[in-house]
């Protein structure tokens, strides 16, 4: 079929943004994927002195031109597996992404509040979405950016009718774009006229996502390499892709729109380890560091080179049972009573050592919709033990639990919290063995359901609670009748409920949040639906994380995001 950019249909469901109760946020490497925060690495890049140890990582100049070029150093948990926005869930691609690419809409540094982008105004009323678009802006082709490139991005991304359909596309094309745009038109160069299949409330957030940026329709429809290659409007260009090494290294754009970046290059440098990264950042090697937990916090705090900065998250870490897999779990019984018997008070305490809080629902504090009214559960083996029995498994039973291995800003201890719940459990007659692995086979083993249990994780990538609640714990498609679970192959799923639960009430609860616009009104729908999510247990909810950053002395001006970035063009260097 030949390409048609004039408009497409698809599918949908809601409108007007809801505010977030944030505070001053931190760089949450965004992307949400069971893990995929962009914290910690895939478990290849650490410990061998190829990812920038040997002192070739910029330092001396050999990857960041002469001495007279301004080079920004980020360091890293893991290099980006895919340049491609819509190839990913991880926040390590987006970091690197978010710097070439821009949306339509974009989120103000370090607010959940949102301003211009690509985009100079906007309106929703109801199901009716119309945007104004920026002119004089070019691709980093050269080529013009009209809204044909916004409609070929997104066909693209979801419609299975255009000739260019990326069928490798992530799971965020359906929750971001796919499923709730009935038809998308230009209306001109610079006019884009959406009509969405039903009033969605967080639809305006979504254009603001890392994986609704705009791709040249040049390259979408040339015989350009996305997952090697960016071709988008950004402030930085890709200058050199160094898979060998963990390394990539961007040039500042010179015929970008906005504000010319401060800096000339940006170096994305990959450190496995986060004692590594914190040690390369006070001997300034490094000028920027994510991924810390308490342990190589403590190497900073005493540096005079470098400090943290810490801010509140809008990300949960918790453990999923996967229904779809072991039978033990579709008794809401037998959850409940692994969530008494996990102490995940000593895990944020004694673990985590302050960086987060006890969880107690799906929807952070920092969002509207949590619920004030729920309390963690308390570490009760007594009270874990009475319910299985009643369940019919008071002899225990066993399970696999599938972790990374690679601290993550919401998990900054995976191995000791994996080992900690198996010892809790162990005291309920519960086996549990633990099944931990690279940080990408993590994340391929966990999408095709083949875990028992998982240790997961998700960071914001709206503001909204519905990017909690919907991505998260809707099943997305048919649920049998009397069944709160669906099978993985089920036709449509969203595998990024990794539970695979599906409960009505809930489910009913989410649907009518997304088509309301009333804030209050919003807020309390969220509410109930996370009480049915803490009473109905199907994940053991762990913890809320700090966003913690190393930043040295030498950098000024950069702002710590929960959402969006890290917007590095606005970083100065001494």
């Amino acid at each position: 079929m030949s390409p048609d950019t004039t408009g497409t249909s698809r599918r949908s469901f809601l409108q007007r943004a809801g505010g977030a109760t944030v505070a001053t946020a931190s760089v949450a490497s965004l992307a949400g994927c069971g893990g995929n925060g962009g914290n910690g690495g895939d478990g290849s890049d650490g410990g061998d002195g190829s990812d920038g140890g040997d002192g070739s990582d910029g330092e001396d100049g050999s990857d960041g031109g002469d001495g007279d070029t301004t080079s920004l150093r980020y360091g890293r948990g893991a290099h980006s597996s895919t340049l491609d926005p819509q190839n990913t869930t991880s926040g390590e691609v987006a970091k690197v992404t978010n710097q070439a690419y821009e949306g339509l809409i974009a989120f103000q540094a370090g607010e959940a509040s949102l301003t211009e982008s690509l985009a100079t105004d906007w309106s929703m009323d109801g199901e009716s979405v119309t945007l104004t678009l920026r002119e004089g802006v070019t691709f980093h082709d050269g080529s013009d950016f009209t809204a044909d490139d916004f409609i070929a991005t997104y066909r693209r991304f979801v419609d299975d009718d255009y000739e260019y359909h990326f069928e490798e596309s992530s799971a965020y094309g359906p929750f971001t774009l796919g499923n709730w745009i009935e038809s998308a038109e230009a209306t001109g160069d610079y006019e884009l006229s959406i009509t969405l299949t039903q009033t969605y409330a967080p639809f305006l957030r979504n254009l603001a996502m890392f994986a609704a940026v705009v791709i040249s329709q040049d390259a979408i429809e040339g015989d350009t390499n996305l997952g090697e290659e960016m071709v988008g409007t950004g402030p930085f260009q890709l200058e050199t892709l160094d898979d060998a090494n963990n390394r990539i290294r961007l040039t500042a754009y010179d015929d970008y729109w906005g504000e010319s970046p401060n800096v000339d290059e940006v170096l994305f440098l990959t450190r496995g380890q986060n004692s590594t990264r914190a040690q390369a950042l006070v001997e300034e090697e490094l000028d920027i560091i994510d991924g810390l937990d308490p342990d190589s916090m403590q190497i900073i705090e005493g540096s005079d080179t470098a400090e943290n900065r810490t801010a509140t998250g809008i990300n949960i870490g918790y453990m999923a049972f996967n229904l779809s897999r072991v039978e033990p779990f579709r008794d809401r019984r037998v959850r409940r009573a692994i969530s008494y018997a996990i102490d995940t008070q000593a895990i944020v305490e004694n673990i985590y050592s302050g960086i987060a809080t006890q969880a107690d629902q799906p929807i952070p504090p920092a969002l509207f919709g949590h619920n004030d009214d729920i309390s963690p559960y308390e570490y009760d083996p007594d009270q874990a033990q009475s319910l299985l029995e009643e369940a019919g498994y008071g002899d225990g039973f066993s399970f696999s639990l599938t972790t990374f291995q690679n601290p993550r800003g919401y998990n900054p201890a995976p191995l000791p919290t994996a080992e900690t719940i198996r010892s809790n459990l162990s005291e309920i007659g519960i086996e549990v063995s633990i099944d931990d692995r690279q940080f990408s086979d993590y994340l391929t083993y966990t999408s095709q359901g083949r875990h028992d249990a998982t240790l997961a994780g998700w960071y914001t990538d709206n503001a909204d609670p519905d990017n909690f609640c919907y991505v998260l714990m809707h099943p997305q498609t048919e649920v049998p009748e009397g069944q709160d679970w669906v099978s993985w192959d089920t036709e449509g799923f969203n595998t990024s409920n990794n539970a695979a639960w599906a409960n009505s009430e809930y489910m009913s609860a989410v649907e009518e949040a997304q088509r309301t616009t009333n804030q209050e009104d919003r807020a309390a729908l969220y509410q109930e639906a996370a009480q049915i999510a803490h009473d109905e247990a199907p994940w053991v909810f762990i913890d809320y994380a700090d966003e913690v950053r190393g930043v040295s002395n030498s950098v000024s001006n950069y702002t710590v995001a929960a959402i969006g970035g890290p917007y590095l063009e606005v970083v100065e260097l001494e």
